[in-house]
């Protein structure tokens, strides 16, 4: 693992420097790439055939390109979830059930009617979206996690319609893992697709794919910047990957705990940046040499993963970096974590005191770990019902409140250029 230490200047500064020195920084080089992709796919006579042309370049790279197929089969999907070993549907069983407790008390009550003063009725009302995809990602690892955290609140905000799209191996067919999560959660389409393409095929259809209206979960460079690139058509979640982790480490906090959470970050792929802030330096070097240790005996650990170790003046200016660079996870192994957590005002998951590893987070605690990453903290926050419910005012006005206000509504119409605006709000007060 890479090493790379910061001077203190300000938190502002090293953030940005630490930005810079990110794969994010680096990706929109490809927003071009997407935008072939997507010419490709959305141009197509036979928008399936492209897709599945794709699969088998990028993903589906072993046997006949002829035999696959997009949507996997009901009973693939039954097989695999039969198949799960007892513990781990357990698992499985009580990740869903702390996921949907933590997304239900975040689907608020019935929405409030203000009356105002001249006799109009607003109401402002959440109602769910009528579709949502949820992809789920391949390559080094399956990510049935994914699955859970996409899927569970997307089920608790209301959505008819969720379907589930993760790339296939290189034998053409989609982790059995991640069918049996879909299963779960009661997914009945799923289809064997990832990356760029699948991104595009979700948002425009295909012959076998159906478009929808939200597009939700984690994915490598080419997927954020094909998300990037059909926002606008798609509602979004977030740019959402790849994963980070900075951690806060006090005087006492363990070297060896804090190397294993930034290793178990790291197994998502060396792309994953890790920061590790500390006032104290015997503090970093002990951390850099556990890093060291853990990363020798553990394989799945990418050598080329890189490490930033930055020494703060104090607790306050490590605070002040982390809401400056707004990493996606957040460990605050500090003596006062709880009371340093309320000053966090950009991360997109904080884990408070020396029990709380992000690890926790990514499976089983309840909170989800579909969340912003590259910044995107500043802006936007983790995923959960709010991502699949849209608001709509309704306006209620009687016949005394059109009379009061229309001859307003007359003079900022008549302002604007805009006169029949004014004669249609005119013509109901002289009814």
């Amino acid at each position: 693992m890479k090493v790379t230490r910061f001077e203190w200047s300000d938190a502002e500064a090293v953030a940005d420097e630490l930005r810079s020195q990110m794969p994010s920084a680096r990706s929109t080089g490809r927003l071009a790439d997407v935008g072939a992709i997507e010419k490709e796919i959305v141009e197509a006579e036979d928008r399936d055939e492209v897709v599945l042309r794709m699969t088998a370049r990028y993903d589906a790279t072993e046997g006949d390109p002829a035999t696959l197929r997009l949507a996997v089969g009901r009973e693939q999907i039954e097989e695999a979830a039969a198949s799960l070993e007892p513990d781990l549907r357990e698992a499985f069983e009580l990740a869903a059930a702390n996921i949907r407790a933590v997304a239900e008390v975040q689907v608020g009550a019935a929405p409030p009617t203000v009356i105002l003063p001249e006799g109009q009725g607003v109401t402002v009302r959440e109602v769910p979206i009528s579709s949502a995809a949820v992809y789920a990602p391949g390559g080094r690892a399956a990510y049935p996690s994914s699955v859970l955290m996409g899927a569970i609140p997307a089920r608790v905000a209301g959505v008819e319609r969720i379907v589930l799209a993760s790339p296939p191996g290189p034998d053409g067919r989609v982790n059995p893992l991640v069918l049996a999560a879909a299963d779960l959660c009661g997914i009945a389409e799923v289809f064997a697709m990832g990356g760029a393409q699948a991104i595009v095929a979700l948002a425009y259809g295909t012959r076998s794919v159906p478009r929808v209206d939200v597009i939700v979960g984690p994915g490598n460079d080419w997927v954020q910047e094909a998300k990037r690139a059909v926002f606008g058509r798609v509602g979004l979640d977030s740019y959402a990957g790849p994963s980070e982790l900075m951690v806060i480490a006090g005087h006492d906090a363990n070297p060896e705990w804090i190397a294993f959470d930034l290793c178990a970050q790291a197994e998502h792929g060396d792309d994953s940046p890790l920061v590790v802030a500390a006032v104290e330096e015997h503090v970093l070097d002990a951390i850099g040499g556990a890093v060291e240790s853990v990363e020798s005996t553990h394989g799945t650990v990418p050598r080329k993963s890189r490490l930033f170790l930055v020494q703060v003046p104090d607790a306050e200016a490590a605070i002040d970096l982390a809401n400056a660079y707004a990493p996606e996870h957040l460990e605050l192994l500090e003596e006062d974590a709880a009371l340093l957590a309320d000053r966090v005002t950009t991360a997109g998951c904080v884990f408070v005191g020396r029990y709380g590893a992000t690890a926790f987070g990514d499976y089983v605690a309840g909170s989800n770990h579909v969340l912003p990453t590259g910044g995107a903290g500043r802006f936007s926050g983790p995923l959960g019902p709010g991502t699949f419910r849209r608001k709509i005012a309704t306006v209620e006005i009687p016949a005394e409140a059109a009379a009061k206000l229309a001859p307003h509504v007359d003079v900022l119409a008549r302002a604007e250029g805009f006169p029949v605006h004014g004669e249609s709000a005119m013509i109901r007060s002289e009814s």
